[in-house]
């Protein structure tokens, strides 16, 4: 009978090794892809939804960066604030002063002008922003009852219920409160600038524990089931 030497049967013990590792590691791998195929449809639109709110919290956190170097480097001062968007520099930004005032002019602030990503739209189109001084946020600044005491905020108006539903949840914060008064338009232009004191136009509740009470940032409905974002670009 033929001897086998015994480093070919040493080898043949290795190669079975091998190949019950791989079989092993085969399995384990059709398992997790079975398993991702399962939940993954949960999974991803919950990634999706982080991503889409976070388009929306972060690009106002710009802004506010933006008009910190305005009022610090050049001297603006809060109640000159502009926001007129770049198809209105010709028409209303019509001296050096009202350049540097504005937050989106090169001269001013240099902020990006865009609009909202569709995705984050009750109406699945781009959303326009409101930067306007007409309301305050209630525990944010000084709550005074003159124009001295309303808030500058950017606005956006008609987000989805689901996209402010995980920014509350992202931000630790209860149900999404429904309010009346907050003034959704008006933007603060050059050709408008002026700060507009309503006693009524509140975020929060003056008289009560609102979510909203204290918070820079957050959803509120107005109507009821019409979903609104703010985000607090300076305190007064």
């Amino acid at each position: 009978m033929k001897h086998i030497p015994q480093h070919r049967t040493t080898e043949r013990g290795n190669v079975l090794f091998l190949i019950l590792i791989a079989v092993a590691l085969f399995a384990a791998l059709s398992y997790a892809v079975t398993q991702s195929t399962r939940s993954g449809g949960g999974d991803a639109g919950r990634e999706t939804s982080l991503v889409n709110s976070a388009a929306i919290t972060q690009y106002p956190a710009s802004l506010k960066t933006a008009i910190v170097r305005m009022i610090v480097s050049n001297g603006v001062t809060v109640d000159n604030l502009t926001f007129d968007d770049p198809s209105l520099f010709a028409t209303n930004l019509t001296t050096p002063q009202l350049e540097a005032a504005n937050v989106f002019h090169p001269s001013g602030g240099g902020a990006n002008h865009t609009l909202a990503p569709n995705a984050v739209m009750a109406n699945s189109l781009p959303g326009t922003w409101v930067y306007n001084a007409r309301n305050r946020v209630w525990n944010i600044g000084t709550n005074a009852a003159t124009t001295a005491g309303v808030d500058i905020v950017a606005l956006l108006p008609g987000v989805s219920q689901s996209i402010c539903e995980r920014i509350h949840s992202q931000l630790g914060m209860g149900a999404v409160p429904t309010l009346s008064n907050v003034i959704l338009n008006n933007p603060k232009l050059s050709t408008a600038a002026t700060i507009v004191y309503t006693a009524t136009a509140i975020i929060g509740d003056s008289g009560g524990a609102n979510v909203l009470n204290g918070q820079p940032q957050g959803c509120f409905q107005q109507p009821a089931n019409t979903y609104n974002y703010y985000h607090v670009l300076v305190e007064r």
